[in-house]
């Protein structure tokens, strides 16, 4: 099946968390929320109302510096067991419209509707439906993105936020990604975004006049993918059975550790928790460790990973990875995690080649 023939729907749930609370204690409704830990606590936000966004509070930031935006705003603690049943009740609202679904997380989906006899075939009703579903039985608003494919589907449930939809059908491609930033391309983060405006390329329009080499020279491999995003190709299909390519674990402390020898007397605690998850991990899909890796976050708020090729796991490799990680500033750490990298068992002998 050609890709413009596919009718592919993302469903993206509004401020999830914030909305939940927002609903449960109807006091709320209207006023700056932040969901997350406590500031005093190295809370951080998990996400936040449209109200309390007004402020520049965003999720991942320290709720601390949100409090500083917003001495008004109102924190509401994680309830995620009530948020998990909500994003059951929501999916089970999806299979009524098709089998092939494919969570990206508690609060959105691609669904792929091609085919459907449903609304009259309408992906466009469709999408209005689902969500009018789930405003009916769950009061809350959810925003979609109507598309051929998941790249623009995706982009497209964020044009008409919150509570909205938008649709690009297949001869609107062109005209629709012209002018489309490339900050908004999948996988173009801050860095390659500073390079290609260094390169005075700033839209889709301006990578177009790059061919596939030219893009793969400045690009390496993701150049290919850039040569087609840009256009508005993605061929990728809604993939209903995902595969886990890792497990983590990390943890905020409440006092900065001051130096390597207080991450290292970390390590054991974070160890024992990452083997537990590996080994739920391995009783769900046939995978092979590929690689370990670590992260810090110092106490100025900057990260750092370290990563090694590995296919066991190893305590001693993560001390050593901390080492190589702290060392890069050497300044106190506020946050550590610890994680790995799998590949399905089926590719064993690949990953091999890598040692």
């Amino acid at each position: 099946m050609t890709e413009s023939q596919r009718k592919i729907i993302h469903v993206d749930m509004d401020c999830f968390y914030a909305a939940i609370e927002a609903r449960d204690f109807p006091e709320l409704q209207g006023k700056p929320i932040a969901v997350g830990g406590q500031p005093d606590k190295r809370g951080v936000v998990a996400t936040c109302s449209y109200e309390a966004r007004a402020f520049g509070i965003h999720s991942a930031m320290a709720m601390s510096q949100a409090v500083k935006k917003c001495p008004q705003l109102i924190i509401q603690p994680v309830r995620m067991a009530v948020y998990q049943q909500e994003s059951v009740g929501i999916k089970a609202i999806f299979k009524n419209y098709t089998d092939t679904i494919q969570p990206l997380s508690l609060d959105e989906a691609f669904l792929d509707v091609t085919g459907s006899d449903l609304c009259h075939g309408s992906a466009t009703l469709i999408a209005q439906q689902i969500r009018q579903d789930i405003w009916q039985q769950h009061q809350l608003a959810a925003s979609a993105g109507i598309a051929p494919n998941k790249f623009l589907a995706k982009i497209a449930s964020d044009w008409y936020k919150p509570n909205g939809q938008y649709v690009i059908t297949p001869d609107q491609i062109d005209d629709f990604v012209k002018d489309l930033p490339v900050k908004k391309i999948y996988g173009v983060g801050k860095v390659t975004a500073k390079k290609m405006h260094d390169m005075n390329i700033h839209t889709c329009a301006d990578l177009q006049l790059l061919d596939q080499k030219q893009l793969q020279q400045r690009f390496g491999v993701f150049g290919k993918t850039l040569y087609n995003l840009c256009r508005g190709i993605d061929n990728r299909p809604v993939q209903t059975h995902s595969e886990r390519k890792s497990v983590s674990v990390e943890d905020t402390f409440l006092h900065d550790l001051p130096n390597l020898t207080a991450c290292q007397a970390e390590i054991k605690r974070l160890y024992d928790a990452l083997k537990t998850r590996h080994e739920k991990a391995l009783t769900k899909q046939n995978i092979v460790i590929k690689a370990l890796y670590v992260k810090i976050k110092f106490h100025d708020f900057t990260t750092t990973t370290a990563q090694k090729i590995h296919q066991q796991l190893d305590i001693k490799v993560f001390h050593d990875l901390i080492k190589t990680a702290w060392h890069r500033k050497s300044k106190p750490v506020r946050l550590l995690g610890l994680g790995i990298q799998y590949k399905q068992a089926a590719d064993i002998e690949q990953i091999g080649l890598n040692f």
